[in-house]
Formats: C-alpha cells, sequence, structure tokens
C-alpha cells in the first residue's frame, strides 16, 4: 500500500495554498490508555441536524493525506475528524520498535476511540465514515460502530495476498510478504519510510498484513498476534453490528482492492445493505486512480461528490461513474467457509 513522503507532502501544501480552515488538533484517548492525535473541522455552533464524519485512514498513512479531502467535506457542511491509529505520525511513540499494536487494535481500540470521541464531541448529531483501505476494516472492529448512520470505503480490504491484482501479485508478494517481514524481524519495526513506501509501520500491523488468510480472524492463531479462539470467533460479530449502508468502492486499476479483495472483506458487514461500485479510470476521463488518488483534489468534481452523496443520501446519486458489482442487503445468506463469502450480482 505504499504512498510516496512527496506526495503528502504536496497534500499539505495544496490544502494550505486554498487557503483552507485550519484544523484545531485533539487528542483521543483509548481505552488501554494510549493516547491519540487526531484533528477537527468544526463549524462555530452547534447544529444537531449536521453530520460529523471520520476518516479512516490507510494502513500506515498519516491522517494529514487526507486534510484536503476533510476541508472539502467541511466546506460541504460537516464537521471532520481525522486521526492517527498507534504507531503512524501523530501517535507515534519515541521507540517504535517497543510498540506491540496490530490491525486489531487499531479497531478495537483507535477506531473505536474516534468514534466514541466523535459522538462526545459532537452530540447528537449524526455520524458517518469514510475508510480508506484498511481504514474499511477496523471500522468492523470498532464496538461504537453500531452508532454510524453512512459508510464509504475506497478501496477496503484486509490484504489477502492471492486477492491482489493478477498482474501485480508476485511483485507485490516479495515487497509485502517477503521483505517488509524481513525488515521488522531485523528491526523491531518497518522502516518504510526511508524507503519511500509508507510511514514506519510497527511490527504487529506488518505482521497482521503478511498474514492475513481467506478468513481475516484466521491471521490471529499464534505468536505476536495470538488471540484466544473464544476472542477469534467473536470477530465476525462486531462487523455485523454495523447497521449502516455501505458504499464499496473499488477502482479498477488498483492492486489491492480488487472486486474478489473487496467483496472478501464486506462480506463480514452482515447488519449493512451494502453496495460494491467498481470505478474504472475511463470512466471519468483518466488515465489512472490506483489505491490512493481517490483523496486528491483533482477528483473534487468527479469521485468526491459521489461519496457525499451516499453520506448524505446512503444511495448512489444517479449520474454516478462505473458500475454496481453487487449488492449485499442486510443479514442475507452467506456462504460458510474459507472462501470469498457469496454476492449477489448485477451485470
Amino acid at each position: 500500500m505504499t504512498i510516496s513522503n512527496e506526495a503528502a507532502g504536496a497534500d499539505q501544501a495544496a490544502v494550505r495554498a486554498a487557503g483552507a480552515l485550519p484544523p484545531q488538533a485533539v487528542t483521543l484517548t483509548a481505552a488501554d490508555g494510549y493516547v491519540l492525535r487526531g484533528y477537527v473541522w468544526r463549524h462555530r455552533g452547534g447544529a444537531a441536524a449536521r453530520p460529523v464524519t471520520v476518516v479512516n485512514c490507510a494502513t500506515s498513512v498519516r491522517c494529514d493525506y487526507y486534510f484536503r479531502f476533510a476541508a472539502w467535506l467541511f466546506a460541504q457542511g460537516r464537521d471532520v475528524l481525522v486521526y492517527d491509529y498507534r504507531g503512524i505520525g501523530g501517535s507515534r511513540p519515541a521507540r517504535l520498535a517497543k510498540l506491540r499494536a496490530n490491525w486489531l487494535d487499531w479497531g478495537r481500540l483507535d477506531c473505536e476511540a474516534a468514534l466514541q470521541y466523535a459522538r462526545d464531541a459532537f452530540p447528537g448529531q449524526p455520524l458517518d465514515v469514510v475508510a480508506h483501505s484498511i481504514g474499511g476494516c477496523v471500522l468492523g472492529l470498532a464496538a461504537s460502530n453500531a452508532y454510524v448512520r453512512h459508510a464509504v470505503t475506497v478501496g477496503a480490504q484486509y490484504a489477502y495476498w492471492r486477492d491482489y491484482r493478477p498482474a501485480e501479485r508476485r511483485r507485490m508478494w516479495w515487497k509485502w510478504h517477503v521483505a517488509m517481514p524481513a525488515l521488522a524481524a531485523v528491526f523491531g519495526y518497518v522502516p518504510a519510510k526511508r524507503l519511500g513506501w509508507m510511514e514506519d509501520t510497527p511490527r504487529g500491523v506488518a505482521l497482521s498484513w503478511v498474514r492475513s488468510q481467506p478468513r481475516f480472524e484466521d491471521a490471529y492463531t499464534h505468536g505476536l498476534l495470538a488471540e484466544t479462539a473464544a476472542s477469534r470467533a467473536a470477530l465476525p460479530a462486531r462487523f455485523a453490528r454495523l447497521p449502516a449502508p455501505m458504499l464499496a468502492i473499488g477502482l479498477d486499476d488498483d492492486g489491492f482492492g480488487t472486486v474478489d479483495a473487496i467483496e472478501r472483506l464486506v462480506g463480514y458487514y452482515t447488519g449493512s445493505d451494502v453496495t460494491h461500485l467498481r470505478i474504472a479510470p475511463r470512466d471519468i476521463g483518466v488515465d489512472a486512480i490506483g489505491h490512493f488518488a481517490f483523496f486528491h483534489s483533482r477528483f473534487t468534481d468527479t469521485l468526491w461528490p459521489v461519496a457525499l452523496y451516499w453520506l448524505q443520501h446512503g444511495v448512489l446519486p444517479a449520474d454516478a461513474p462505473g458500475r454496481v458489482h453487487a449488492r449485499h442487503p442486510a443479514q442475507r445468506a452467506r456462504l460458510a467457509g474459507s472462501g470469498v463469502p457469496g454476492a449477489v450480482a448485477h451485470g
């Protein structure tokens, strides 16, 4: 899930150049006492009808990468919270190699802290979520996902390697499933920033990625990631608590967010009406979008309004680009076993 540090810096510069309202830095305290850094865009004066949107980041991407998108949502009349997971950006400890953290912690503790903060700081306001990549998975782990009204995910999956785009699978496997764990073993964390991959990454997060299985919960059986059998068995029920209509956006040139990868994750959201929308670059007249560019401001007039409309209404706009790959009604029957959960396809 590569993103250059230069690209993140360019995003921040663009926000400043556009004169966007600077966000307020806030601290969020997780249930285990870990302090997270976040940023809030908040309108003056209370308004119970004004929605608040929480933005969940991709793996090891600083939350300021999403500042332009957050500032745009604010300009559309929303309050917005973005935050860094433990170990990343403003939530990084002095000694990253000492931090024990994995994807479960990012969901059960960090995403939960963000949702609780939003509910406390914006009482009575509708709570929506936009989640990128692993952010769409950790949302399912947070107990307070039961209070989310509408959810939009972008390229959301949990990196099971067989779901990678076939043309890129070999390269991605060597990079993320061979080189990354080797670096984690040597340094005690992944020094990804100096390689231009992403932010430096806690070892446990890297192992969550490396050990991803067809079933999400099966990655947590032993070693640093070990969970009890009862804890693993309870994980799917966490996802099922989310009642929000979900728009799962997949980009056709995204090596991570393939059809199979997104279907694998949305199969856990049995309490939600899920719409899986596929968008090809040609659908909006561009050459490439990929895993990260959705949040670039060049898509203010093409991609961002699709997400906003769903956040507002819980349905697709009539002029949405792309095609609906599948619709999954809440509580529908799922295929058992370790394969991709079943889908109701629409051609």
